[in-house]
């Protein structure tokens, strides 16, 4: 099997091999993951730390009262299950694909303009070309009466499927069109075709006031249990024998469309691609340093949440974790 980005094939080493490559490379490397989970522990901002390697955990650590199983808001770690969601509902049938227009499937009248193009696939790689909702506007969106009609009505900025645009609203409008079309909330859907086959909990959240819930923003999830989605993808979208997503949709999510003009890294359908310890990787992420970290050639997932009340930059805490995450690549 290949992950679509650079098209490599995935290290498939068993345990005892990681262990030998582990071993042949000395004492001071042996000491390293103390090394990791200190400077875990050094990090203010961070609550949990889990790191698994071929369905094993190396690290499962909560800090500063923190818990593994008490569900946490992952913010914009939601995105990516959406993303998730919508490729198991193409699978199902349900919806026939990326480039299935949105106005239609929200019973929307078309608007004459580039509205009418919006496919699912610029909402998920953040290419729909509508003013932000995000950012300095997320509160006048939220207070609106309708979040679906308020995204729809944001001026065009750029074409669909032109540059990132870094939008929750979009995500919201895609969540919206995957209840109407399943005829099941988004909530139904994120704990039926997720939470149920991962055997994890994935609790209501807030909804808008169509009672549409939220897409793209505020789930909550405990870190064993997101710990828990990224074996899964790790595992070409199959978790103990079963088919949860599938390994097409993968493909498709981890192929680059455009490039986030914050952090530099590709962005695919729901998925940040970028390298950590000079090794190809996908992660998530949320406000204020909630991610979850895929590593195909090392075997690994690294899920990470942290203090939500606090911003992560990219010069600040986010590259704290970004390096965090590096040294846990380049150690395991």
């Amino acid at each position: 099997m290949t992950f679509n980005f650079e098209r490599r094939a995935v290290l498939q080493g068993t345990a005892a091999a990681l262990a030998g490559a582990f071993a042949g490379r000395g004492a001071e490397a042996q000491s390293r993951p103390s090394d990791v989970l200190a400077t875990a522990a050094g990090l203010e901002q961070l609550h949990a730390l889990i790191v698994r390697q071929d369905g094993q955990t190396r690290i499962a650590e909560a800090f500063r009262g923190w818990s593994l199983e008490q569900p946490a808001n992952v913010k914009s770690v939601s995105k990516t299950i959406v993303a998730l969601l919508t490729g198991i509902a193409i699978d199902k049938g349900i919806l026939t694909g990326p480039d299935q227009r949105i106005l239609p499937l929200l019973g929307h009248p078309a608007t004459g303009d580039q509205r009418d193009a919006l496919t699912i696939g610029n909402l998920l790689s953040m290419q729909a070309g509508l003013e932000s909702t995000s950012g300095p506007n997320y509160g006048a969106w939220v207070s609106s009466g309708d979040w679906v009609e308020y995204v729809l009505s944001r001026p065009a900025d750029s074409p669909p499927g032109g540059r990132f645009i870094y939008s929750t609203g979009g995500w919201h409008v895609l969540g919206a069109a995957l209840a109407r079309s399943s005829g099941e909330s988004l909530h139904a859907l994120a704990q039926g075709w997720l939470g149920d086959p991962l055997d994890i909990r994935i609790p209501p959240w807030i909804t808008d006031p169509q009672g549409r819930f939220l897409g793209g923003n505020d789930m909550a999830i405990s870190p064993l249990d997101l710990a828990r989605i990224g074996d899964m993808v790790l595992n070409r979208g199959q978790i103990d024998g079963r088919r949860v997503v599938g390994e097409g949709w993968l493909d498709t999510s981890f192929r680059p469309r455009t490039r986030s003009p914050f952090s530099g890294d590709a962005y695919g359908y729901g998925w940040f691609l970028t390298r950590f310890g000079g090794t190809q990787a996908v992660y998530a992420r949320g406000y204020g340093g909630q991610m979850l970290v895929v590593v195909p050639d090392r075997r690994l997932t690294i899920t990470i949440l942290s203090d939500l009340n606090r911003p992560a930059r990219g010069d600040g805490y986010f590259g704290d974790l970004r390096n965090l995450a590096g040294d846990i690549v380049s150690t395991y």
